[in-house]
């Protein structure tokens, strides 16, 4: 199935600083999902799909190889095709995301940051609860 979408045409984005941009962004993204599978806080699954989604608008080289890739290709491929997550994933990426903010939230002194971090846990857990199952 990664085959299918890694083939398909990646519309890249004109500007070239906007681009590079998005190029730096998606290595960032990468960078973050590889280091959460080694430290607990950190989730994997949203960096990935962010990662694929600056690839596919700043370079198609690297976009084919997120979505080729052995372990997160296909879990990205049928995300990027509308499919969805598997529910593992679901589960596990906001089990993490409530974890890590619940966390921040203890050490945050700032009542406004507090606010925001709770706000943004929220909404990207209903994005991710709304998304269709994957087999």
């Amino acid at each position: 199935m990664s085959k299918e979408v890694a083939a398909r045409p990646v519309r890249l984005v004109e500007n070239r600083l906007l681009r590079w941009t998005l190029f730096g962004l998606g290595w960032l993204s990468a960078s973050l999902g590889v280091l959460g599978i080694f430290l607990p806080l950190l989730p994997t699954t949203p960096f990935m799909l962010l990662a694929a989604g600056c690839f596919a608008r700043s370079s198609e080289r690297f976009y084919c190889w997120i979505t080729s890739h052995p372990k997160y290709g296909p879990m990205i491929a049928d995300y990027l095709a509308g499919k969805g997550l598997p529910m593992r994933a679901k589960y596990l990426a906001v089990s993490l995301l409530w974890l890590s903010i619940l966390f921040g939230v203890y050490w945050v002194d700032f009542v406004w940051a507090k606010l925001a971090m709770l706000l943004t846990a929220v909404a990207v857990t209903a994005y991710l609860w709304r998304l269709p199952v994957a087999d």
